[in-house]
């Protein structure tokens, strides 16, 4: 199988320095408190960023300024006390200050792990890309995911901790939409922006065999047809080996959305399944990417072939 999975940082244990940033919109302090507190249960340390709690001057939807967001996660990445960067919330920014990010300076610090979803998939791709890392693609501190949802919670909690017993993954509602199994490297994330990162200039290279991963929120069906055709079209599934489709929450009726899926993927001669259960869904699932895997869609399931951390 020829792939191109990426480093893996190593797993976290108790009594180690995590630190948490808001690289996109503002963070709601009282689930801020609330997933600091859950952290703090995990016999973590927590180094929150100094821009954290901002609110950007005149655009209320961003945290704090594209520099100052830069700024905190570029020290937290350098901090070499640090194991892990947890991202506070998605929402919209992260593609705003990647530009501010000295990516020379990143890649001399230690491997460590970076854990975020929705939006952050723009820094999962440019981490990819940039330093060669896998990364996780989960729930965020500072959202009812993390602070809230026990399952969700947890199953990012044994992503972290105890990543060897982690590494069979399925949905509830998983269905087969193409039948098959296919062996790759696990990549994607947010539909929009990983649409978004192609005119950035910013996206990772697909693996030469990947399993392909692509969820989304809050956008009409014509909206995601949309994005899907600019992946195509760009060759983001050309080294495809399967496919796995995460939640589609408030996009419409999820038959329309099955629908316009089969149609623009069907044919692409992989393995579809739907519904694995990560993305903006309740019992969110933690999911690695850059790891190897094997996608099973007569199973419903996805296997990491070797723990997501070391």
């Amino acid at each position: 199988m020829s792939t191109r999975e990426l480093t893996r940082p190593p797993r976290l244990r108790p009594g180690d320095v995590v630190a948490l940033v808001a690289p996109a919109g503002p963070v709601p302090e009282e689930l801020l408190e609330a997933g600091l507190a859950q952290l703090r249960g995990w016999g973590l340390e927590v180094r929150v960023g100094k821009h954290v709690l901002d609110r950007h001057p005149r655009l209320d939807y961003l945290a704090g300024t594209d520099a100052d967001r830069a700024a905190d996660l570029q020290q937290a990445w350098c901090d070499p006390e640090v194991s892990a960067v947890l991202c506070a919330r998605g929402g919209y920014g992260c593609l705003r200050m990647i530009d501010h990010l000295d990516f020379a300076e990143l890649a001399r610090a230690k491997p460590k792990v970076l854990v975020g979803s929705s939006d952050v998939t723009a820094l999962h791709e440019v981490f990819a890309a940039e330093l060669g890392l896998a990364t996780i693609f989960g729930p965020m501190v500072a959202t009812k995911a993390f602070a809230h949802d026990d399952k969700a919670r947890d199953h990012l909690r044994r992503t972290l901790f105890e990543p060897h017993g982690v590494t069979i993954l399925t949905g509830r509602s998983a269905g087969t939409m193409v039948r098959g199994r296919g062996l790759g490297v696990t990549y994607g994330g947010n539909l929009s922006l990983l649409a978004g990162s192609l005119g950035a200039g910013l996206a990772a290279r697909p693996p030469e065999r990947g399993i392909a991963l692509l969820e989304d929120v809050t956008e009409e069906p014509y909206r995601l047809d949309r994005f899907l055709i600019q992946l195509i079209r760009a060759g983001f599934f050309r080294g495809a080996t399967g496919i796995a489709l995460g939640s589609w929450t408030d996009c419409g009726p999820a038959d329309e959305v099955y629908a316009m899926l089969e149609n623009l993927l069907g044919d692409l001669g992989v393995p579809i399944l739907w519904d694995l259960g990560f993305g903006h869904c309740e019992a969110q699932r933690t999911i690695p990417l850059g790891v190897a895997a094997e996608l099973d869609a007569d199973a419903q399931r996805l296997t990491v072939l070797q723990p997501a951390l070391r």
